[in-house]
């Protein structure tokens, strides 16, 4: 069973489509820790600001129930927020704590007037080491973002993928099986899509005869 976490702050409707355009035989969306049993593979989507979202979170009292999965070694993605989630802090409108299963921090855009903020559109995916997420994903595939804040990971080597916006940021991270991608896969068309195959497919929620 694949758990879809919605928690009312996430783009949940267009990641379901995706997921069933995907086949996905068994979803499940969570509202409610208990949900969480059984389940070989979370996605926690997310639009928004970092300390509302971490705060709707709370109030499901999800924060515990998807650390202590992710410690038992159930595959996890975050996507957009849900990867900024990962990390221990965001400054956005305030400090703010995070799931902390990622170290590092998540910061603004800084001013520059060439690149204006939000990040929104179109950009191009630069490998910086090999994943199963990236399987079958050309350097230079273009994703779409929408953020204004991205990700530092205190640990290099856990960045798979940047980007350039004016700066050179992370746009893709994983630690052993967890994973987070900072761009709208459901937005982004075949690479998005290969993507959350692979993720998928890794999780053992698509068989790879479903994949092709």
């Amino acid at each position: 069973m694949l758990a879809v976490i919605d928690y009312g702050a996430g783009n949940l409707r267009s990641v379901l489509h995706a997921l069933n355009h995907l086949g996905v035989e068994s979803i499940r969306v969570i509202r409610h820790a208990h949900e969480l049993r059984g389940a070989q593979a979370v996605i926690l989507p997310g639009v928004g600001a970092f300390g509302a979202g971490m705060a709707q979170l709370h109030a499901h009292n999800l924060v515990r129930p998807l650390k202590d999965i992710v410690y038992t070694g159930v595959p996890f993605l975050g996507i957009c927020l849900g990867m900024q989630f990962l990390f221990e802090r965001s400054d956005e409108m305030g400090d703010h704590e995070g799931l902390g299963l990622l170290k590092g921090y998540v910061t603004r855009f800084p001013n520059n007037h060439n690149y204006k903020v939000p990040h929104m559109g179109w950009n191009q995916l630069s490998p910086a080491r090999a994943s199963p997420l990236l399987k079958h994903v050309d350097a230079g595939s273009y994703a779409y973002f929408v953020h204004s804040y991205y990700c530092v990971p205190a640990e290099p080597q856990a960045t798979i993928a940047e980007v350039d916006y004016g700066i050179r940021f992370c746009a893709m991270v994983q630690r052993d099986h967890i994973f987070g991608v900072q761009f709208h896969p459901e937005k982004s068309q075949r690479t998005g899509l290969r993507i959350l195959r692979n993720f998928l497919i890794y999780a053992g929620a698509l068989q790879l005869e479903q994949s092709v």
